[in-house]
This record gives structure tokens, C-alpha cells and sequence, in this order.
């Protein structure tokens, strides 16, 4: 069967997320350095194998007293874990533009299952000649299950973090290579 390798554009792509803060607003961050790395037969994304790796150094919520916090031990102890790392277990495709994508998250040591909804955007030739396909993804997961439990409990009631993270990334990929048989 053809294998075809994509790689991600970093220019055009982010890996973001959002949390509940004082339970009223949300506050969004991003990780500025990851790489995504996909293999599909031909290209029919159903078929994909996905492996996607942050830099847990480069977290960025536009705010560099909160990234300092986020990197300590309270949150994600980035010198003992430097990487996040997300490994697709099977993809679902749901209709043509829809899939479920599962995988394994690994965070702090810890290895946990997700799944997240990918939405098609499609694939196209760009003006140097070459293709590109564009993918929103998108999931929540509870922080806790990886042991990140940091929080305060707040005057009025209620915590200052929310336990769910909403995960959003828009990805662009780039053909690398053509189709070769395996």
C-alpha cells in the first residue's frame, strides 16, 4: 500500500486550549513551539498515523508571571517533563468533512486516552506547486487525570481553575513525499 508523509506548517497552524479562570471567564494559552508528523495511505485520512510533540517550555498565555507558574511543579514541572506527546490509536471518519480521532496523551508521565473531533477543511495545491490539507481539532480533558490538580478555593464559592481543558489547534500539513509502495 502507498504511503504519503505529511509534516505540519508551523506558520499556519496553532496547538491552543482554554480553562475556566474564577469561574467566569476563560483563559486561552498556546504551546509556540510543536510539531506534527502524519502518515496516511495515499491520502485518505482515515488511515492516518498521527504523532504530535509540544515543547512544554514554550506555553504562552500572554502573561510571564502565569507561564513561569504553569512551568513549575504546581502545573507541569517542565524540567522533569519537557514533552507533551499525543500518538493516535485509530482515526473514525464520520462523514467526509468529520472524524473522531483517539489516541494517547502523555503529560507529566502520565499516558491517558482521548478523543478528539477533527474537522476537514480540505486540500489544496498552494502557488509554489505543492499540497496542503487543513484540519480545526478540537476535545476537552479533565487536568486532573494527569495530576494537575493545582487550584484555590475562592471566597465566594466555587475554585479558581476549572477541572476541564477545552483543547483547540488549527493544523495545516504539507505533502513531503509522494506516495511510495510500503
Amino acid at each position: 500500500m502507498a504511503t504519503t508523509k505529511w509534516e505540519l506548517d508551523t506558520t499556519h497552524s496553532e496547538l491552543g486550549f482554554k480553562i475556566k479562570h474564577l469561574m467566569i471567564t476563560n483563559v486561552s494559552g498556546s504551546f509556540k513551539k510543536f510539531e506534527v508528523n502524519v502518515e496516511t495511505q495515499k491520502d485518505d485520512f482515515s488511515t492516518a498515523k498521527i504523532v504530535a510533540r509540544a515543547d512544554m517550555s514554550s506555553i504562552y498565555t500572554n502573561n510571564e508571571q502565569r507561564d513561569a507558574h504553569l512551568r513549575n511543579s504546581d502545573f507541569f514541572e517542565v524540567e522533569k517533563y519537557p514533552e507533551l506527546v499525543f500518538q493516535s490509536t485509530r482515526v473514525e471518519k464520520v462523514d467526509d468533512e468529520t472524524f473522531h480521532l483517539y489516541g494517547d496523551l502523555t503529560m507529566k508521565g502520565v499516558t491517558k486516552p482521548v478523543k478528539l473531533s477533527v474537522e476537514y477543511s480540505g486540500l489544496t495545491k498552494d502557488p509554489w506547486g505543492g499540497e496542503r490539507v487543513g484540519f480545526v481539532v478540537t476535545g476537552k480533558i479533565k487536568r486532573g487525570d494527569w495530576g494537575i490538580n493545582f487550584n484555590g478555593a475562592l471566597e465566594t464559592g466555587g475554585v479558581m481553575l476549572g477541572e476541564e481543558v477545552k483543547l483547540n489547534s488549527e493544523i495545516q500539513l504539507v505533502k513531503v513525499s509522494t506516495p511510495v509502495t510500503a
